[in-house]
């Protein structure tokens, strides 16, 4: 119960305050970014690109403080933020809420799901250096590709049919969701401004997200959160901007 916990789990002003600021200049800058496309100010729209990369960013990490039900106070509006950024980082919400509890329960062990496949054994060195160049190039696929692995293969860790017919329900969601888009897009002529003004960013954020996802924990061998963690302390101006 939310009421009941100590004060250092509550909800704090960096998911209470800062994620809907986040959204806000997110907006701010994708309604600029499409201005400078259609003008064809390309020394505007590169930097606009970055700025909205680190946003989209944001929204990843409120998707992570969403799963915990940290994003919002309301528990709808906690819902319906996972729901809508999952959609669009190709994730259903609850499919990555259920995968990343093994995270948590079984940090660093072979049960950790989304440290696959740096924590099995028998896994190949080859495999591990092709799984380490596409999560940090290719970050947008391959998050969701553990995620998927987690739910479809034959010993998922995700068995509970209720849980397991609501992340269905998401897929066909998100199915419908992005032929709507694409269709959209398709007769619209709009390829230009779908590359610019969402792939090119999703595909930096979704980098970005796997950058810090190695910073925190890949190479490090303990399986606690002292032993399999590192916390990144910047104490100089910069390194607080």
């Amino acid at each position: 119960m939310p009421a009941t916990l100590p004060e250092d789990y509550q909800p704090h002003w960096t998911s209470q305050a800062a994620f809907p600021l986040i959204s806000l200049l997110l907006f701010g800058s994708v309604g600029w970014l499409a201005l400078a496309v259609s003008m064809e100010t390309w020394w505007l729209a590169v930097p606009l690109v970055l700025v909205t990369a680190h946003l989209m960013h944001g929204q990843l990490i409120g998707f992570h403080e969403a799963s915990h039900r940290m994003l919002r106070k309301s528990r709808l509006l906690n819902e319906i933020d996972g729901t809508l950024i999952g959609m669009f980082s190709f994730i259903p919400f609850t499919l990555y809420r259920a995968a990343h509890q093994t995270h948590h329960m079984h940090l660093g062990a072979r049960r950790d799901e989304e440290l696959w496949p740096f924590n099995d054994p028998q896994t190949s060195r080859a495999w591990r250096r092709a799984a380490a160049f596409l999560e940090l190039i290719f970050g947008i696929w391959f998050t969701p590709f553990l995620f998927y692995r987690s739910f479809f293969r034959r010993d998922s860790p995700i068995r509970a049919p209720r849980v397991r017919r609501r992340i269905w329900w998401e897929i066909a969601l998100m199915a419908g969701f992005w032929t709507a888009v694409l269709t959209l897009v398709a007769v619209l002529g709009g390829w230009n401004y779908f590359l610019w003004v969402y792939f090119l960013p999703a595909w930096l954020a979704g980098n970005l997200q796997s950058v810090r996802k190695y910073v925190e924990h890949v190479g490090l061998t303990g399986v606690t959160i002292n032993s399999a963690t590192r916390n990144i302390v910047a104490d100089t101006r910069l390194g607080k901007l």
